[in-house]
């Protein structure tokens, strides 16, 4: 936006040094296969990494990763909420039945819906902000084209680039996109990519849903009351655990701070309900 720039960066003589020697010490052999290579990544999305494995190079990562959070976030929630509440009323009567599948079945349908209404608040919050921004970048570019790409080039400099190749790349960036191009760069957005509030409240519904089940069927399917706690608190340890690597594979990070994240907060949960229930029954009689 227009006068956002912090200034240039990285436009003197010892840094134009700097790139000269970089680019001595790349080779034109290596400077070659570079080229070769962004030819290969320009024309498929999902080029390979030099690791062997796949690694995506689209704007739809950022939908995975809201799909991704709201799914964890719903199945978390769900399995811990839930979780307490039975555990709560089954530490005052273990045996009480009616009263552990009534208390489940209420938490589920209202947090379940609960956590759908709040994503759908929260995302559509963002995707006005989204949009509002992208009104006052067009209305800028249709305004005050030269001071905007002015701007861009301002931008990148301050990323590094020096002046001639900065103005080049606004140039062109510009003649492709002008609009997109100063999205990206200033505010990190993508025109055809914005959060889908639709899509983060139902995969956080069901993701609460399919976590709340499990708490339910472990303590109602467990014949003996006097076991019903302990199993159901492992049951939603593993149920917790698998919650953790299952994110962590899809979102690529690694497992075990995951896992520990859920488990230590999942037990802590369920030991804090499963005290005041023990508390409120001694107190009641």
């Amino acid at each position: 936006m227009v006068d956002r720039s912090t200034g240039p960066a990285g436009t003197g003589p010892e840094d134009d040094a700097e790139r000269a020697d970089e680019a001595a010490r790349i080779g034109p052999e290596a400077e070659a296969e570079a080229a070769e290579e962004s030819d290969v990544v320009a024309g498929s999305p999902s080029a390979a990494h030099p690791g062997g494995a796949p690694e995506p190079h689209t704007p739809d990562v950022a939908d995975r990763l809201n799909w991704l959070r709201a799914g964890v976030l719903g199945a978390n929630d769900g399995i811990v909420s839930t979780a307490g509440l039975v555990v709560g009323v089954a530490a005052v009567n273990p045996g009480a039945t009616s009263a552990i599948l009534v208390a489940g079945i209420a938490g589920l349908v209202s947090g379940a819906v609960s956590m759908a209404l709040g994503e759908y608040v929260s995302v559509s919050t963002q995707r006005d902000t989204e949009k509002a921004l992208i009104a006052k970048e067009t209305y800028e570019l249709e305004t005050f084209p030269e001071q905007e790409f002015a701007e861009l080039v301002g931008l990148y400099r301050h990323q590094g680039l020096s002046k001639e190749t900065a103005t080049r790349v606004a140039h062109e960036l510009t003649a492709h996109d002008a609009l997109g191009s100063h999205l990206h760069i200033e505010l990190g957005i993508d025109e055809d990519q914005l959060t889908n509030p639709w899509q983060a409240a139902l995969a956080s519904a069901i993701a609460f849903t399919v976590g709340a089940v499990l708490p339910i069927l472990a303590i109602l399917l467990t014949p003996i009351p006097m076991a019903r706690i302990p199993i159901t608190f492992g049951v939603v340890l593993v149920a917790l655990a698998l919650t953790g690597v299952v994110s962590a594979r899809l979102g690529g990070a690694r497992k075990g701070p995951a896992v520990v994240r859920l488990l230590v907060g999942g037990g802590l949960g369920m030991a804090f309900t499963y005290g005041i229930g023990t508390l409120l029954g001694v107190s009641g009689g």
